[in-house]
């Protein structure tokens, strides 16, 4: 529990969201025994004042598994040899498997928005349309200086915003059926060409259109690496500096924060498979993670967006990897996005001002990996927190219907007493 106790069956809570300063593409989604990973989101469109094109098209974008994710959680219990993130058998768009959806409806020479939402858990989706150049125009809510492309790459929790303009004429539809200019007009033949020639968004190459500068150097340096474990059964694991995150805290974090008092600056506190870190309000805060391995990840951070200020191989880049990912180092107007992808055997330095004072999660955007321990907890400015904000109190009657605590530290004792929380798992780094 990290915000608040799930909200008890048959019950309801209603979320109230300021969007007055901030529009984009956006989706929320259910955290509670990850059944986000089951279909419980939904994408949340905050439109802006004017627009300058004709037309809006969302799609939104999911890999789905045979069985629900709880029902796979204790298959991997059961028989730690089973690999979550290799059975998914389709692919949908818009909730509907992509074989059967619907063509997209274009009119000769309109301009069109695109907003492309990844709901999904595990795999990357790559999206383009032959024959037709895509502008993006905002990337995980940024509004963004238009940068063509042939398509765009997404991973797990990301969002891009493109411009399509239209062909000129209806002579021809395209990719099987995916885009349809009128109806039984002959399917213009693909250009064969590789991925590799393609032209596809870089964070590196985004410039966002209000062009915020860099931040100054940061008060607060984070220096998070990727560890992992295979158990004897050959099933990894997944933590950083040597943390595997789990939720096993008996009181939600953000309550811990409020009710800590002075205590609420001591990240012991909230349990050591929190992996929580204490920020100063207003810190400029740099974090460097370090993926070592072969495996891809999408880091997330909610709260906040982040600038992306360099990224560059790992030391250890083994020969298995014969071609290192490049170092690029931002310029003078950083992309910021909530979700940034980080590729095998490289690293990325990200930077924020610590501005919104509360509990916000690092996760990783890969369901299984955050499931096995992926992730650590920013408590931002509890002082100031404790000032500015209350729970509310349906928040508190959630917990207590469920008999859960509503105040003291993750273990629900007072002070640094932890006793009755589970043994912390560590891993080998």
């Amino acid at each position: 529990m990290v915000t608040q106790c799930g909200i008890p069956p048959g019950e309801n809570f209603t979320y109230l969201v300021d969007t007055k300063h901030q529009h984009g593409t956006f989706w929320i989604k259910g955290h509670a025994n990850f059944q986000y990973a089951d279909g419980l989101s939904a994408p949340l469109i905050i439109h802006e004042a004017s627009q300058a094109y004709d037309n809006e098209i969302l799609m939104t974008f999911e890999d789905w598994p045979a069985d629900e994710f709880v029902g796979r959680m204790e298959m991997f219990k059961q028989t730690p040899t089973k690999q979550l993130d290799k059975d998914y058998q389709d692919g949908l768009i818009n909730g509907i498997n992509a074989n059967l959806t619907q063509p997209i409806q274009l009119v000769p020479k309109k301009r069109y928005r695109l907003r492309l939402v990844h709901m999904g858990k595990a795999y990357w989706f790559k999206f383009r349309i032959s024959h037709h150049k895509l502008s993006v125009i905002e990337a995980d809510g940024t509004d963004t200086e238009p940068l063509e492309v042939d398509g765009v790459d997404l991973g797990p929790r990301q969002r891009y915003s493109v411009i399509l303009t239209a062909q000129p004429t209806a002579k021809s539809n395209y990719i099987q059926r995916l885009v349809e200019y009128k109806k039984g007009a002959p399917i213009k033949s693909e250009p064969s060409s590789s991925d590799s020639l393609l032209k596809w968004p870089d964070d590196f190459d985004l410039v966002p259109a209000d062009k915020q500068p860099l931040l100054p150097e940061p008060d607060h340096r984070i220096e998070l690496k990727e560890g992992h474990h295979i158990t004897g059964y050959g099933t990894p694991y997944y933590g950083l500096n040597g943390v595997l995150y789990a939720t096993t805290n008996k009181v939600p974090t953000l309550f811990s924060a409020f009710s800590a008092r002075s205590l609420a600056a001591n990240s012991s506190i909230y349990g050591p498979q929190a992996s929580a870190h204490v920020l100063r309000h207003l810190d400029v805060v740099e974090i460097t993670l370090s993926f070592p391995t072969m495996r891809e990840h999408v880091i997330h951070i909610h709260g906040h967006s982040f600038q992306i200020v360099e990224r560059g191989p790992t030391v250890n880049n083994t020969a298995a990897f014969k071609t290192p990912i490049p170092m690029r180092k931002a310029q003078a107007w950083p992309m910021r996005r909530d979700s940034v992808t980080v590729r095998a055997y490289s690293y990325v330095k990200l930077r924020f001002r610590a501005d919104n004072p509360g509990v916000w999660l690092l996760s990783e955007g890969v369901v299984t990996h955050f499931y096995k321990g992926l992730g650590i907890t920013f408590i931002k400015a509890p002082d100031m927190l404790q000032q500015r904000q209350a729970l509310p109190e349906e928040l508190k009657q959630m917990c207590l219907k469920q008999g859960i605590n509503v105040s003291g530290n993750a273990a629900g004792n007072q002070g640094l007493d932890l006793t009755g929380l589970p043994p912390a798992v560590y891993l080998d780094i």
